[in-house]
C-alpha cells in the first residue's frame, strides 16, 4: 500500500506563484511514476504534469512553460512549481503515484487563483 499526501495549496492572485508538494510513503519501492492532476467544478480530472521514472516528464498543454515538476528521490517527494497563475488554473490538485501499474491518489489540495 502507498500513502500519498499533498500540501501547498491556497489562494493566490493572478500572475502569482505557488509550490505544491506530494510525498509518498509505505510500500514505495517499484514506483513507476508520480504526478499532478487537477479538477475544476463540472470538469473532468486532467493531467497537469507527470514524471515517468526513466521515461521523461509530461505536461498538460495549458500549463507548458508556466509549471515545472521536479522530484526529490531521497524524500520520495515531487514538487509542482506553478508560476504565472491564471484564474483558469483554479481547482483541486491531486497527486498520483503509480506503483507496479496501480495508481494511488492523495486527498487533493485546493488552488484558487483570484483577485
Amino acid at each position: 500500500q502507498v500513502q500519498v499526501v499533498e500540501s501547498g495549496g491556497g489562494l493566490v492572485s493572478p500572475g502569482g506563484s505557488l509550490r505544491l508538494s506530494c510525498t509518498a510513503s509505505g510500500s514505495i519501492f517499484d514506483i513507476n511514476a508520480m504526478g499532478w492532476y487537477r479538477q475544476a467544478p463540472g470538469n473532468q480530472r486532467e493531467l497537469v504534469a507527470e514524471i515517468f521514472y526513466g521515461a521523461g516528464t509530461f505536461y498538460g498543454d495549458s500549463v507548458k512553460g508556466r509549471f515545472t515538476i521536479s522530484k526529490d528521490n531521497a524524500k520520495n517527494t515531487v514538487y509542482l512549481q506553478m508560476d504565472s497563475l491564471k484564474p483558469e488554473d483554479t481547482g483541486a490538485y491531486y497527486c498520483k503515484t503509480v506503483r507496479n501499474g496501480v495508481a494511488y491518489w492523495g486527498q487533493g489540495t485546493q488552488v484558487t487563483v483570484s483577485s
